[in-house]
């Protein structure tokens, strides 16, 4: 039975074989992926990957900093500020932008 540190996903099981023969399992630590924009799925400009440095440094300060790149913020602003002024449907916007925009018009 592995230790209940190495029980957790946050560690990469691999299977080696010892001199003796034997298969041993190894566990190594998995590294920090870059964060990414949750509407086109690209790499998020501006953010530090270590929880070591402060949280205004891992993060922008602006409106879904750290969690939508600049482009799509864009449009989630003006999705929102056209289904405001009529001129635009909810239905009409994609779901993967839809609840950015429903969060943007209900604040």
């Amino acid at each position: 039975m592995p230790k209940p540190m190495h029980r957790s996903r946050s560690f990469r099981k691999s299977e080696k074989k010892s001199p003796k023969g034997r298969h041993v399992v190894h566990y190594s630590r998995r590294s920090n992926s870059l964060p990414h924009c949750a509407i086109c799925s690209t790499e998020l400009n501006g953010i530090a990957i270590s929880a070591s440095k402060g949280k205004t440094s891992r993060s922008n300060s602006r409106k879904f900093g750290g969690v939508l790149c600049s482009n799509c913020t864009g449009n989630v602003i003006k999705f929102a500020s056209r289904i405001e002024n009529g001129e635009m449907k909810i239905q009409s916007i994609g779901i993967k932008e839809r609840a950015f925009v429903l969060q943007m018009i209900s604040h």
